[in-house]
């Protein structure tokens, strides 16, 4: 089983002031050679930004953007006529494709937003811009893996350009859940969103990510209550 292994305080760091931002692969100004991707996931940055900022319009393209608010609110508009806002219990994705620009913005005025911002690289090139959200019952994740980004249309969960998917889950203490892959050419990336938790021998304490290319089913045990994020992908 090969594994890797990103500590929390490891992770790269930028601070603006309106935005403190966490970078668990290469990004911006961060870079590390031996953080660049986990199989087709590239970035997954950990993202504050206080009431009433935000990002600017700017461009993206062939690339799959999954945004998922742990706190706060989070505005979003692109140059394809979409204008949102998307709270914690949703998931937003957008596929840059050809050519789309779009901004977020922090929702309130004066409380902040926190929110992963995921990139994906995509299966097809020069797709069409698209923009989908939903809405999930975090009822659905309790003790249990909920799909929220799927390759496969009709599932429940929002498309993803690309034969990856999203799953998350919420346990509590002692509690114990198995994730199992595909099939064994693929690995997992998990992300702990809070808690702590041990997955294969491994403890992770929330915002440590453990990459596995692994036996087809892995248990995860809660050391406390605690919710993850799982990110399946092909090598």
């Amino acid at each position: 089983m090969e594994a890797v292994y990103h500590a929390q305080e490891t992770r790269g760091k930028a601070d603006f002031g309106w935005l403190k931002s966490r970078h668990t692969f290469s990004f911006s100004s961060y870079y590390e050679p031996n953080r660049m991707q986990f199989g087709k996931l590239r970035v997954l940055n950990d993202d504050i930004v206080i009431g009433g900022k935000g990002f600017p319009p700017h461009p993206h393209e062939n690339m799959e953007i999954v945004s998922i608010p742990l706190s706060g609110s989070l505005e979003h508009k692109d140059s394809e006529g979409n204008s949102s806002v998307i709270q914690a219990g949703e998931v937003q994705i957008m596929s840059a494709g050809t050519g789309i620009v779009h901004s977020e913005y922090n929702a309130s005025p004066t409380e902040q937003v926190n929110f992963l911002q995921i990139w994906i690289l995509p299966d097809k090139m020069g797709i069409a811009p698209r923009y989908e959200q939903k809405k999930f019952n975090v009822e659905d994740r309790q003790g249990k893996f909920q799909t929220v980004v799927s390759p496969e249309k009709g599932n429940g969960a929002v498309w993803i350009n690309q034969d990856v998917s999203f799953s998350l889950a919420h346990g509590k203490k002692e509690f114990k859940i198995d994730y199992i892959l595909k099939n064994e050419n693929r690995g997992v990336y998990f992300f702990l969103i809070s808690g702590s938790v041990e997955i294969e021998g491994k403890k992770l304490s929330a915002r440590d990510g453990l990459g596995l290319w692994a036996p087809s089913k892995m248990e995860i045990h809660f050391l406390e209550e605690s919710e993850i994020l799982a990110i399946d992908t092909p090598k």
